[in-house]
């Protein structure tokens, strides 16, 4: 059994990639909109475009890593070697040039791409990590509630403090306080990132006799089934999630007309994520993960459904919704991340190779895909129903917005709850596994 500290230590490396995540998925459409001056249709297209080279980048960081040997073990060292990077790139991505709008644009798409890669350089090693600390599939649920628990707690950080400290340190100047408010963002992630590193072991490796040959491990890649139920799964949710949180601010400032209230809006939200994640353990223990995901899904989609009936006088019940909606979604994450270990050693046992990282950052595309497309639909909504920035919305645009934001991310569930009727692989199959993998190894 793990000890608590070491649990922490890896958590703490996903509040870091949090404090970048979810500024993207709450501020960067609002902040490339109403600061730096681009079309919400232009980033749209971004979004989406950017994920193309994470089709290429993904797959081979998994390879990479799971080619890598040094005395710190395959994937912890690119949370060392990498950090610092992490946080230039990020600072880059949030600053506002003094160019022309189409060189404002080219400079969006170099940034945004630079901090993709970055992303996926450090964040693939760090998702392999959680599948290598330990074998038991009740410690895999406890690895991630405390990973993701720590992951809200960066989205806490950012929700709560990004628009306080771009008004400090902007002093009405946007564009210099985004800036200066990721500095000190990235400055703190990469102490994060430094003590995940430190307080991580790695205990799975892959057999010693297995070669590595990237076209054998596509091959077996393709051969596992139940990784690619959950690529699909990560496309489906996170398209609705994020289209639903980076519409957030936009739902609170033109739809409930209240724009001082965006901050605890998206700190409400993020409260509620990180108490479901401390809860998805203790639901694990007392029903089957597979039907305790389903069912948190549908659950997740009729809170959307309702949330379109709420007036925009009403807003105690949209922050009960809000709140309601991300601690029923976020308390299947953790469950999500457990199956993908699971995932892992399905695909060992059915083709004999054992890869880690590849299996990671297949899963881990598709969801940054879902991310993306999330992100562009949001830019292409607001374009579709003639959003203008910092102006009074037609009934129009505010009825769009709160369709956009309610009734599409719905679907984006539903669908995800659909699509994991297919996955078989319960604690009882996994135990079943991993006794036939050891006894192979003996």
């Amino acid at each position: 059994m793990l000890k608590v500290k070491e649990k922490i230590a890896y958590g703490l490396g996903d509040t870091a990639s949090n404090i970048i995540f979810q500024t993207v998925m709450m501020f960067l459409l609002i902040f490339y909109t109403d600061v730096v001056g681009l079309s919400p249709a232009a980033v749209g297209t971004l979004f989406l475009v950017v994920r193309i080279f994470d089709a290429i980048t993904d797959p081979l960081m998994g390879s990479l890593a799971d080619r890598t040997r040094t005395r710190w073990g395959q994937f912890r060292p690119y949370l060392l070697w990498l950090a610092i990077p992490f946080g230039l790139i990020s600072v880059l991505a949030f600053t506002t040039p003094d160019l022309s709008d189409s060189n404002k644009l080219i400079y969006a798409f170099v940034t945004y791409t630079l901090l993709m890669m970055v992303y996926t350089a450090i964040n693939i090693p760090y998702c392999a990590l959680g599948g290598v600390l330990t074998a038991k599939p009740s410690e895999r649920v406890s690895v991630q509630s405390y990973r993701f628990v720590f992951a809200m707690l960066g989205g806490v950080i950012v929700a709560s403090c990004t628009l306080p400290l771009v008004e400090w340190f902007g002093s009405g100047d946007s564009a210099k306080g985004y800036q200066l408010t990721m500095t000190a963002m990235s400055l703190f992630g990469v102490v994060l990132f430094l003590l995940c590193f430190l307080g991580t072991k790695e205990r799975i490796s892959a057999p010693k006799t297995q070669k590595a040959n990237f076209w054998v491990e596509i091959k077996h890649l393709w051969q596992n089934d139940q990784a690619r139920i959950l690529c699909i799964t990560g496309i489906f949710l996170l398209t609705g999630q994020v289209l639903k949180f980076t519409l957030a601010v936009y739902y609170v400032k033109y739809f409930l007309l209240r724009e001082e209230l965006i901050t605890a809006f998206m700190t409400t939200g993020m409260v509620g994520s990180m108490l479901g994640c401390a809860l998805a353990q203790v639901l694990a223990k007392k029903m089957c993960k597979i039907k305790a995901y389903i069912g948190l899904q549908v659950i997740a989609a009729i809170i959307c459904i309702m949330s379109y009936f709420i007036a925009a006088d009403q807003v105690i019940m949209a922050f009960i919704a809000f709140f309601l909606w991300k601690f029923f979604l976020d308390m299947a994450t953790p469950l999500l991340r457990a199956k993908m270990a699971d995932a892992i050693d399905y695909g060992q046992w059915k083709t004999g190779v054992r890869i880690t990282g590849m299996v990671y950052s297949t899963i881990i595309f598709f969801i940054k895909l879902g991310v993306a497309l999330g992100g562009a639909l949001a830019g292409w909504a607001l374009a579709y129903y003639g959003y203008q920035a910092d102006v009074e919305q037609t009934e129009a645009t505010k009825s769009g917005i709160l369709l956009s934001f309610t009734l599409y991310p719905a679907i984006g569930s539903l669908m995800v709850a659909v699509v994991m009727k297919w996955y078989i692989l319960d604690d009882k199959k996994v135990e079943q596994i991993q006794s036939e993998l050891n006894a192979a190894n003996t």
